[in-house]
């Protein structure tokens, strides 16, 4: 809010019904940054729907392909209640139409008071809520998500070995992630992007192998007994790149306040080949960053919040255990772990690329996985 503390407050027993004439509401004002709940709010919902189809081949593999794909309505998105109007705001930026010594309307100042050449006074370009409010963010259920996703899991069981195997193939899209991303207010649909969860591909295996060393010793005893190989194997697209742009040259004063991470604006994008680099390991940008630009004055910009991945991922994670029993009902269990074990650098994660337009590193990778880790562990099971 745009007080300075400390302030003279109102009685508790002040409403609209028993207002308080003697206090200085001027000192609230502009009402800024506070998140509204609409009483026209809705209760979300979710319709999910699948197919699946399940098949065994011998006695120790099944084989199992579904489609799984939901919708979800009156999802609670923050949306600015009160922007500005910027085709008022792109008048009143001409110094032609403004009054002498006038600052002109621009990024950031919708809540400036103007007076036109004409001599009329204009309090600002925000609306509905007036000049008395300044940015601030309505919670609403206007949004709206879908998602549609072929899953095939393979499961194998043959003597010392136990393999699973499951591969998705799937889309996700919404108008906003998080309560972080707001939606566009004139247009809420031109925020609709690619899920910030959403990932094409994924494919993982994992697996247990009993090691079978009393063959090789021709003999059974603690020490050959108990030997087991286990690991997770992960290949998988990339996380959506969530383009950002701090700026507000779409003039609705869609301002960050706390609640909402960052405005509305999205950088404007040339036509061309975002020419991805699948090897970031090269040192080379991840994609075309000179393609995109600030939003032209007056447009919320034309690139969408969402609609590319980056770097996929390419895991192994591995164990060797020894299991030892005491007795009977005791037993020990030595584990050696090994999480990335090859060392690749894993280029993934939602910031592993600069997403931010006006970052001197736009468009490259900037954040890796952790490096290979390798500990070891006891186990006493009683």
């Amino acid at each position: 809010m745009g007080q300075y503390f400390p302030v003279q407050l109102a009685p508790l027993n002040t409403s609209a019904s028993h207002p308080d004439a003697s206090l200085d509401w001027s000192q609230f004002e502009p009402i800024s940054g506070i998140p509204n709940y609409l009483t026209s709010n809705r209760i979300p919902y979710t319709e999910e729907y699948m197919l699946s189809i399940e098949r065994g081949f011998g006695n120790n593999t099944v084989l199992d392909a579904s489609y799984v794909g939901n919708q979800a309505h009156h999802l609670l998105v923050l949306e600015e209640a009160n922007p500005g109007n910027p085709a008022q705001c792109l008048f009143l930026s001409n110094p032609a139409n403004l009054a002498p010594g006038q600052t002109p309307c621009g990024p950031f100042n919708e809540s400036n008071v103007f007076t036109t050449a004409a001599g009329q006074t204009i309090n600002g370009t925000r609306g509905p809520l007036g000049p008395n409010f300044g940015s601030d963010t309505a919670e609403t259920t206007i949004g709206n998500s879908n998602y549609n996703s072929l899953q095939v899991t393979l499961r194998h069981t043959s003597g010392p070995l136990q393999l699973l195997a499951a591969y998705t193939y799937s889309k996700s899209l919404d108008q906003s992630s998080s309560l972080g991303e707001e939606v566009n207010p004139l247009n809420p649909s031109l925020s609709r992007a690619l899920s910030a969860f959403d990932i094409t591909q994924n494919f993982v295996v994992s697996y247990s192998y009993q090691l079978p060393l009393e063959r090789l010793s021709h003999g059974t005893n603690c020490w050959t007994e108990g030997w087991e190989l286990s690991g997770i194997a992960r290949f998988s697209s990339g996380l959506p790149v969530t383009l950002i742009n701090y700026g507000d040259n779409s003039l609705l004063g869609a301002e960050p306040n706390g609640i909402n991470n960052f405005g509305i604006d999205e950088p404007d994008i040339a036509a061309g080949s975002l020419n991805l680099n699948h090897n970031p390991r090269n040192g080379q940008p991840y994609f075309n960053a000179g393609l995109f630009s600030d939003n032209a004055l007056g447009t919320p910009g034309d690139a969408s919040r969402r609609y590319f991945h980056g770097p996929g991922l390419e895991n192994f994670d591995m164990a060797l255990l020894k299991n030892l029993r005491l007795t009977e009902s005791k037993s020990l269990q030595f584990r050696l772990e090994a999480f990335n074990v090859f060392n690749h650098a894993q280029f993934f994660g939602p910031q592993a690329v600069d997403d931010n337009i006006a970052s001197a590193t736009f468009g490259e990778a900037v954040s890796a996985a952790p490096p290979r880790l390798v500990q070891a562990g006891v186990k006493f099971a009683f």
